[in-house]
């Protein structure tokens, strides 16, 4: 099984380097220009594409005070939903300027609806995919109205259970979605790799036959590259200019360095797990003559018995394998063999 899907041209799946998404979340911090920044950013870094949400406070929440709508622990502790989100968005009349700038810098921008009008929105923008992050993996309406567009998904699992991702992938598939990737995620910020599970990623492809990929809320990229080995075919992670830039989301988010060398470390991790192959591989060609082969230790006169005195295995490796040692064992030599020489099948009777 290798499920494979094409965002903006480019194929993700197993048989490919593995697709890393920036995900500029909140770390606009409420300027443009800073957003436009960070699009630089990951281009520099290597990124194949970058993310934002396409959200209002308004579309998320209502504006209340009420305990259930105030943030008890974590980062955003004692604010309000409607605060924090009216904080956070990113302005919809930014998202043309966006969408331009990173067409410009060639790098594949898509984003994540959070209702309707907002998939609307970047489907006139020309978005070539959706994701649905893990807060929303319940809502099936949202999930059928986004994959109506006809475009590929990528769906994180954060939160979820085996039965609701299931129903996620089945209103995905019912709404007309025929690409669908699922990240692996724990919406924790930041998550501790233990809560990682990353044995989770196997069996999420052999159950569901897609793509699957990790959303990574960690601080660092140990858990990210280990997936890589694992088959995540999709990394994201969150990404600022400067994790004390004070924003909502900033603390957690990797810095341009730490994105280039995830872009990098992915990629080499996928050329390490390649495929199957026994053979001799390239770098090891040069030192096949150090291994171990038949030599003369000491001179054998021709029409000589060849024993254990005087043919040894060892370093390098021009002359017979080791294998063959019981078998030359007993035979003549057929000329006179001087110490240090490789023995072959021409030295021998028999």
């Amino acid at each position: 099984m290798n499920p494979c899907v094409t965002i903006d041209g480019r194929q993700i799946g197993r048989d490919q380097p593995p697709y890393v998404i920036a995900e500029l979340s909140a770390n606009h911090n409420g300027d443009l220009d800073q957003a436009l920044k960070i699009i630089d950013a990951a281009v520099d870094a290597g990124a194949d594409a970058l993310k934002i949400q396409t959200y209002t406070a308004d579309t998320l929440t209502i504006d209340s005070d009420a305990p259930d709508f105030q943030i008890k622990g974590g980062l955003w502790d004692g604010r309000t939903l409607y605060d924090l989100y009216q904080q956070a968005y990113t302005p919809w009349d930014w998202h043309e300027t966006l969408f331009a700038h990173a067409k410009k810098r060639g790098i594949t921008m898509f984003s994540s609806p959070f209702d309707n009008t907002a998939a609307d929105l970047l489907d006139e923008l020309g978005a070539p995919a959706f994701k649905i992050a893990s807060f929303e993996v319940i809502d099936l309406p949202l999930i059928r109205y986004v994959a109506g567009k006809g475009k590929p998904m990528i769906i994180s699992t954060g939160m979820a259970d085996l039965d609701e991702i299931g129903e996620a992938v089945q209103a995905a598939r019912k709404g007309g979605c025929e690409e669908l990737v699922l990240l692996h995620c724990v919406s924790g910020y930041p998550a501790p790799a233990e809560d990682y599970k990353l044995a989770t990623l196997a069996d999420m492809e052999q159950r569901f036959g897609v793509p699957i990929g990790l959303s990574d809320h960690t601080l660092n990229n140990v858990s990210a590259i280990a997936s890589v080995a694992l088959g995540a075919t999709v990394i994201e992670k969150h990404f600022t200019l400067d994790r004390n830039g004070g924003g909502p989301d900033d603390s957690f988010s990797l810095e341009p360095e730490g994105l280039r060398q995830l872009c990098r470390d992915a990629r080499i991790t996928w050329d390490a797990v390649g495929t199957v192959d026994y053979g001799l591989k390239s770098s090891e060609r040069s030192n096949t003559v150090f291994r171990r082969s038949l030599y003369i230790v000491k001179d054998i006169p021709r029409g000589t018995m060849i024993t254990k005195d005087n043919v040894r295995s060892i370093r390098p490796g021009y002359g017979l394998a080791p294998k063959h040692y019981d078998t030359v064992l007993g035979q003549r030599a057929k000329r006179d063999l001087k110490r240090g020489e490789p023995l072959t099948w021409d030295d021998v009777s028999g």
